[in-house]
């Protein structure tokens, strides 16, 4: 396994493999809980890769599935151990989205709308923390900068590396008018929201109000693309307890089918930046006022 992927990635992959054995053996994930005397959902939770897989785990399991192939065994004993080493964002503590984190970590392109703020990739600190305040005013100063920190080490990928995220972002039309902070937070994220949309790998659209229904009034979400074939792409769907992670095929075309349609119905690149200069402009007059 390449050293360079990631633990989240790791056990993705891992999981697939146990999902795709599980399924030659002809087993529900239900008989193999049986089996094992475990519950069901630990069963699901190791293939779809949101649990950490331990080597223990991955031998039992293979005594389920009659793996008589030692070296897959090994292969898969390694690929245990490698699945539990921490990424990057383990050194900020308990991230409540780091299965997120990791696939984005990772993803070669990502495809993101939202209704209501400017996402998380292209935002100004000022306007981070101010969001997360205000979205969070029970929540210790400490947990914030945490979030804070973590938000902009994420966004590293889009401004610095070789390998620069694929960032497509369509945005509706109230993630500029609501006033997250003062006016000159919004003047300078919505300037810095101009400045990212120049980079080569980042596009930005903007669905204004006079378009009405549009397929993105359900809600938030993102499309997560990866550079290895063998990865499925991945939706995700934020939520304020728990998040959902949508990889079967029919559920991502969907979502797929659905952002094509918002890129479409949206303002291109450069009427969107025309808008958001229009938007800088009026919150600067009323600073002035």
């Amino acid at each position: 396994m390449a050293s360079n992927v990631n633990p989240t990635v790791r056990r993705r992959r891992l999981g697939q493999e146990l999902r795709r054995l599980r399924e030659l053996k002809g087993m529900t994930a239900e008989e193999v809980a049986e089996r094992l005397l475990v519950s069901q959902s630990k069963i699901s939770r190791l293939e779809n890769g949101r649990r950490s897989i331990s080597q223990r785990d991955v031998r039992d399991l293979c005594g389920v599935y009659e793996v008589e192939d030692q070296r897959m065994v090994d292969s898969l004993m390694e690929m245990a151990k490698d699945s539990r080493q921490q990424g990057w964002w383990h050194a900020f503590g308990d991230v409540p989205y780091s299965v997120y984190i990791g696939l984005e970590t990772d993803a070669a392109s990502l495809r993101v709308y939202d209704p209501q703020v400017v996402p998380g990739l292209l935002q100004t600190r000022q306007y981070a923390e101010a969001l997360i305040s205000g979205a969070l005013p029970e929540a210790p100063p400490q947990d914030i900068e945490k979030r804070i920190q973590v938000r902009l080490r994420r966004q590293e990928r889009i401004s610095t590396g070789e390998n620069p995220l694929r960032l497509w972002a369509v945005l509706d039309e109230a993630a500029l008018r609501r006033q997250v902070g003062n006016r000159q937070v919004m003047i300078e994220q919505l300037e810095y929201l101009l400045e990212m949309s120049q980079l080569p790998h980042v596009t930005v659209q903007l669905i204004p109000f006079t378009m009405g229904a549009h397929p993105g009034v359900s809600g938030q979400y993102a499309i997560l693309e990866f550079p290895d074939a063998a990865d499925s792409s991945v939706v995700y769907i934020e939520g304020v307890t728990s998040d959902l992670y949508l990889e079967k095929p029919q559920d991502v075309q969907k979502y797929s089918v659905m952002y094509e349609h918002l890129r479409a119905q949206a303002l291109n690149a450069d009427q969107t930046r025309e808008f958001i200069q229009k938007a800088a402009k009026e919150y600067a007059r009323e600073e002035t006022a």
